[in-house]
């Protein structure tokens, strides 16, 4: 994280990373937390999709993007969505935090040819002040997944991802019911899978072409069938190997964790914190105190 600057050195329009997913293993794009001081602030086109969603206290601002100019008062929530190959310049009246998370291009261009039911082609368009309450959603997921830093979940972000890029896309499919959920022998398939592999990375992609679909149309399907979405029924299974492991007491904590498929030990403790409200460690005291397992291993 960068060195915060004194306000009179500031340059106008500057910003620097309070959080960001770099070395953190996502795949599809990424995300930064950001601090932008008041001023001019121009946005260069790059090869990957943009949203930046406003964090905070509101703030006047003027923009220019793709031809679109407005005036406006950006409250927490709001989002600029730019599509790749298109720049923009923003001008803010007080500093500002920006969530901005990018996208590339082969990833949304998956997702949108994967898309059913759709009538025609489907791209990112740009769209100035976008208010809607999934992107909040999905975003503030995004954000909690960043301020996790060592803990965050590959599989997490790439699921939450996916999300947002539908949404973005405006996939509605008229023909799917709330009721369709996966056939039994394809969800056995795809959970039989992931039981098996725990230990190891996975991805949309892979466990959707188990059940022979699209990774969106999948992703809706699990969670009608399994009343949870992908990333969060592999981690719970992932917590649920890793708390019987503890408790058998053969092997170390981090012995565990990469048994259970974590990418370390404080990468399982946050999980098992999160859905347990125990720690590891304080999980195998409580089995000791009771008699029932022997102590870990150094």
């Amino acid at each position: 994280m960068s060195a915060v600057i004194a306000d009179s050195n500031r340059q106008a329009g500057a910003s620097r990373s309070l959080r960001s997913s770099e070395g953190l293993g996502w795949h599809g794009g990424g995300a930064q937390l950001l601090r932008i001081s008041a001023g001019q602030h121009r946005l260069p086109a790059m090869a990957q999709h943009r949203i930046g969603i406003h964090i905070g206290a509101p703030v006047r601002a003027r923009c220019a993007c793709d031809g679109r100019r407005q005036s406006r008062l950006q409250a927490h929530g709001d989002a600029d969505v730019v599509p790749a190959g298109t720049d923009g310049e923003w001008t803010d009246d007080a500093d500002c935090t920006i969530l901005r998370v990018s996208f590339d291009d082969a990833f949304v261009r998956s997702i949108a040819q994967q898309m059913e039911g759709s009538a025609g082609r489907r791209e990112l368009l740009p769209h100035l002040q976008l208010r809607d309450p999934r992107i909040n959603a999905l975003a503030g997921a995004l954000l909690a997944e960043l301020e996790s830093g060592a803990a965050s979940d590959p599989l997490f972000a790439e699921s939450v991802g996916t999300s947002m890029v539908v949404r973005l896309l405006g996939c509605v499919d008229s023909r799917r019911g709330g009721s369709a959920v996966l056939a039994p022998h394809k969800a056995a398939r795809v959970t039989d899978y992931i039981e098996c592999h725990l230990d190891q990375r996975l991805t949309l992609d892979e466990l959707a072409a188990l059940a022979e679909m699209s990774v969106p149309h999948f992703k809706a399907l699990f969670r009608q069938t399994l009343g949870m979405p992908v990333h969060q029924y592999v981690v719970r299974r992932r917590v649920e190997r890793a708390k019987a492991l503890l408790l058998e007491g053969r092997l170390s904590v981090s012995q565990v964790a990469l048994e259970a498929g974590f990418a370390h030990q404080s990468h399982m403790a946050h999980w098992m914190t999160r859905l347990l409200g125990v720690a590891p460690r304080a999980l195998v005291k409580m089995q000791d105190r009771r008699g029932g397992a022997r102590r870990l291993p150094a």
